[in-house]
Formats: structure tokens, C-alpha cells, sequence
């Protein structure tokens, strides 16, 4: 058997192994305290590391798993980066329906035991909808499809197919998948299906959509593994119905991080084929009225609220007439999203008629 760098196919795949190991610890090894919180599950749960139990603590953990929730939600790993997205974070709470502590228990390098804290955080579905709509994402319906993915590494002695008892090894893919809000197969790895190694070596992904009819649905995640340049490459091709949607390539020192770009490049071509618009509002630019401004005072509040709605990109001012402004809103979800954010005890009122007309209160 001929080998690359002293690495037989078993021993990558208990080197992929023990490289998550770490990982796999935390989740078997777990003190659960407040309602034994169980993990993160469905697009609608984020799990997230906090220092404590504080209430700055929980507040910061809301926000980041609101961020992932969103992230899912929309197929779009960018969202919680974005300027409308990241100023609503700050009132994830208000999203919340339940969350709970984890104390989770593993071990150091050295041996040492080691202890950390995990903030498990269950949102509104229809609340995170409706800011989704309104922050202009798209969203990406359910249920989600669950593509099958063919992996092969090659250590040198021929490419060799990942199957459902080689599940740990892919396990780097398999939960990137999770975190992008969908879940990936795995063959069985029967003998037939080994034999399709070459195939996914060569990525001839007609050959491996003809072996995957037997799984449903007709979506392939094609993937090879090895190692290029003193690390790891993986590169990737992703089929839906026979047609090809995506290929990428990722490189990196770290194997698993190579793996989970598979689950990457797969979510981010399921997104821009399915995923639909907001339906709050189309974005654009909206003449607005604005009555009840009598001091200079009455315009800062008035200015105050307009800077503060995630939904308002740019101000631009039209005409004054006594205590009457007019004002170009350029609006995320147009008047729609505009009118959600503003909140029942907002200090605007109205919004009726062409161009809309509201009043400081």
C-alpha cells in the first residue's frame, strides 16, 4: 500500500476523528442546570458560549445566537454583518421565547478537567420572521431538502468513500451543515458504493447522481479530500436534479476546516436557488410626510426616531413649511418594514395616504 507523508486511508480518517474528538467530549460529558437544557435544535435555536450567567452576559449571548438564527433562517452565513442586522441584535431579547444554561464538562490538553458555560436560546418563529421580512432578508423556506453527500479522500493509495460508519470523520461538514440551518446524508457505503470512489475522484457527477437515485432528494454535495502544499485540500461540486449548481475549491492547515466548507459552498447554492425575498416591503426610496414639528426640539426627536429604525438607510430632506416636513426615506423594506419597526409606543403616528402623512406625538 503506498502512502503520502506516513498516512494510510485509516489513519486520516482517525486523524479527522480525533481532531473532533474535542468536540464530541462537550456534547457527551455535559452538568445540565435550569430545566436540563438540552442542545440547540432547529433553525429556530442557537447555541452560544457565555462567561457566565449574568444578565450582560445573557443579553450579549441573545444577540450572537440571534445572529446565527437569522444566519439560518436566510441560508446567508453574512447576515448578522449586515448594518440593518447588527442594530436590531441589540434588542434580541425581545425575540426570545426560552433559553437555558448548560454547564458543559471536558478536558484540556494536558488532561486537566475544564468547564464551560453554554447559553441555549429557543426564539420566536413568527417574531424572527417578521424582522427577517423586515431587515430585507430573504428567507429560506422549510422544510429544507437534505442533499446526500459523496466524500472520498485519497491518502495515496486511491480515493476511498466517507460512508455512515466513517460518520465521525465527516462530522466537520456535517455540523457546519447544522449551523447553516440544513442537515446532509451520507451514503451507506455499501461495496457497490464504494467502487463509485473514482467517480467522486474525478467528480463525474453524472456517474454519482445515477448511484444516488436511491436516496431522495435528488441533490448531491460530491467532495474530495487530500492533502496539497503541507495541508489540506478539499474541493467540492454540488448537483441539483442533475444539474450542476456550484464548484469550489477550500485549502487550509486544519482538516476539518477544509471539510466544512463542503457545507458551506452547498448552503450558500441551495440559498440563491430557493430562497425567496422579503415580502415586508420593497426597498427604494419613499417621499414621507411629516406634520406636528414646532421646535427645534420636535425635529432632533423626529430625526432620533428615523436614525434609530434599522429600516432607514439614508435622510434625505425635501421641503419644510411651518411644522411640516417632508422628507426622501430610503427604506430597507420600504414603508411595509418602516411601519413594523416603528413599535406601538413610537412617537409617530399615521402613515396614511400618497405620500404617507404622520404625526410627532
Amino acid at each position: 500500500m503506498r502512502r503520502i507523508s506516513g498516512f494510510s486511508f485509516a489513519a486520516v480518517m482517525l486523524l479527522l476523528t480525533a481532531f473532533f474528538l474535542p468536540g464530541m467530549a462537550w456534547a457527551q460529558s455535559s452538568a445540565r442546570t435550569e430545566g436540563d437544557a438540552a442542545a440547540a435544535q432547529g433553525v429556530y435555536e442557537a447555541e452560544v458560549p457565555v462567561n457566565g450567567q449574568a444578565e450582560s452576559d445573557r443579553n450579549s449571548g441573545f444577540a450572537r445566537a440571534m445572529g446565527i438564527v437569522l444566519g439560518k433562517v436566510s441560508g446567508d452565513r453574512a447576515a448578522a454583518t449586515k448594518p440593518q442586522v447588527r442594530s436590531e441584535l441589540r434588542n434580541a431579547a425581545n425575540y426570545v421565547e426560552s433559553y437555558d444554561f448548560r454547564q458543559d464538562e471536558g478536558t484540556s490538553a494536558s488532561g486537566a478537567p475544564t468547564f464551560r458555560t453554554t447559553l441555549v436560546v429557543r426564539f420566536d418563529p413568527a417574531r424572527i420572521d417578521a424582522i427577517a421580512g423586515a431587515l430585507g432578508l430573504a428567507v429560506w423556506p422549510q422544510p429544507r431538502p437534505k442533499p446526500v453527500m459523496w466524500l472520498a479522500i485519497n491518502d495515496g493509495s486511491g480515493p476511498r468513500l466517507v460512508g455512515l460508519q466513517q460518520a465521525n470523520a465527516a462530522r466537520p461538514v456535517l455540523d457546519r451543515a447544522i449551523q447553516r440551518g440544513y442537515r446532509l446524508g451520507l451514503p451507506t457505503g455499501s461495496a457497490s458504493e464504494q467502487a463509485l470512489a473514482g467517480a467522486i475522484w474525478r467528480q463525474d457527477t453524472a456517474a454519482v447522481a445515477r448511484a444516488s437515485a436511491r436516496y431522495s432528494p435528488p441533490m448531491q454535495l460530491v467532495g474530495k479530500l487530500y492533502r496539497a502544499d503541507g495541508g489540506w485540500q478539499a474541493d467540492w461540486v454540488f448537483v441539483d436534479g442533475g444539474k450542476v449548481l456550484s464548484r469550489w475549491s477550500s485549502s487550509n492547515a486544519d482538516p476539518r476546516q477544509a471539510m466544512a466548507s463542503g457545507a458551506d459552498g452547498a448552503a450558500d447554492a441551495l440559498m440563491k436557488r430557493y430562497a425567496k425575498a422579503g415580502t415586508v416591503g420593497t426597498p427604494g426610496v419613499y417621499r414621507v410626510v411629516f406634520n406636528g414639528i414646532n421646535s427645534t426640539a420636535d425635529y432632533i426627536r423626529l430625526m432620533s426616531a428615523l436614525q434609530s429604525n434599522v429600516v432607514v438607510r439614508n435622510i434625505t430632506p425635501v421641503s419644510a413649511n411651518g411644522s411640516t416636513l417632508e422628507l426622501d426615506l430610503d427604506l430597507v423594506s420600504g414603508l411595509p418594514g418602516f411601519k413594523q419597526m416603528l413599535g406601538n409606543d413610537s412617537i409617530l403616528v399615521g402613515g396614511e395616504g400618497e405620500p404617507p402623512v404622520f404625526f410627532l406625538q
